[in-house]
């Protein structure tokens, strides 16, 4: 009998994630990426590193010769000069009024859009207009249009009812800047909050109800709770957008009667005291806030994507 052997097969090779070819592969499903990379980085990254560095100079664009090396000395100027001091207390006082003003009216209006009603669809439309409008347009809407003290609307309806006609913009600067934002960020916190409770459990809604829980008991222990989370994403997103607000304080009031945000005071460092440095200086310490404000808003996005996760 002679034993007959076979020849080993030849093993397969094996491609790993490290290979050229792998890496290659990785490369061409990026590339398509890479312009879109490329023109962000050209266009936001860059000039905040160029701002980064002429923060660290004393820099007038009148004296260009005269220009020096100050270290943290215009950012010790931003923190203790009383006018930028009192600038950044208009900016949070500006974000928090707007800010809770907006998520109250627009949980309200997020309510009543739960409900249906015939024209629900006409009257959501006519709800989110305002957040389409330009900022800018809308400003001077509020401006001309309504704050007028000639021909406004606000002083029209009060001569037609024997009521007095007040400057609104001279008596109230802040309140009008502030009624014109919180119009125009209402239907904002509003889709948000929307969202927020055509996303609650209509099982449990129901079985509350059978138990006797009123509309109160339900929207206080049910309804509020599951909201939370949203109503920390609108909070956050609106104080992101609102700290670095510039259109409205800029057309209604120019800054004038008390009004000057930070950004607004930034403006006018840069462009009337021609303070190259110092205005740098101030815009650092605005996208540095704006990050910090932004950082919080990813969290709470991203707990609200596992908790959608977690439901499905």
């Amino acid at each position: 009998m002679t034993a007959t052997t076979t020849a080993p097969r030849a093993a397969t090779p094996v491609r790993v994630q490290g290979t050229p070819n792998a890496r290659l592969r990785a490369w061409a499903t990026r590339a398509p990426l890479l312009p879109a990379l490329i023109f962000m980085i050209a266009v936001t990254q860059l000039p905040f590193v160029a701002t980064l560095v002429i923060s660290f100079f004393d820099w007038n664009s009148l004296y260009p010769d005269a220009r020096a090396f100050a270290g943290f000395a215009n950012y010790s100027e931003v923190l203790t000069d009383p006018d930028l001091r009192r600038s950044v207390w208009t900016t949070i006082l500006l974000t928090v009024a707007v800010v809770l003003a907006s998520l109250v009216l627009g949980l309200g209006l997020a309510l009543l859009l739960d409900r249906r009603f015939r024209g629900r669809g006409i009257v959501r439309t006519l709800l989110i207009a305002p957040f389409l409008v330009v900022p800018v347009a809308a400003a001077l809407l509020w401006k001309h249009v309504l704050y007028n003290p000639e021909y406004g609307l606000f002083n029209g309806l009060l001569h037609y009812v024997g009521g007095p006609q007040p400057d609104w913009i001279s008596d109230t600067p802040l309140l009008a800047v502030e009624a014109s934002l919180v119009w125009q960020w209402t239907p904002f916190m509003m889709l948000i909050l929307l969202a927020g409770l055509q996303s609650r459990d209509q099982q449990q809604i129901e079985a509350a109800r059978v138990d006797g829980a009123s509309d109160w008991q339900i929207f206080r222990h049910l309804t509020l709770p599951h909201l939370r989370r949203y109503l920390e994403l609108g909070a956050l997103l609106g104080s992101i957008y609102i700290v670095q607000n510039f259109d409205a304080v800029f057309t209604i009031t120019s800054g004038g009667l008390g009004t000057a945000n930070l950004p607004y005071t930034v403006y006018q460092t840069f462009y009337q005291a021609h303070e190259n440095g110092l205005a740098s200086a101030a815009g650092v310490l605005v996208v540095i806030g704006s990050i910090i404000i932004a950082t919080f808003a990813l969290r709470v996005v991203s707990s609200l994507f596992r908790e959608e996760v977690g439901r499905s």
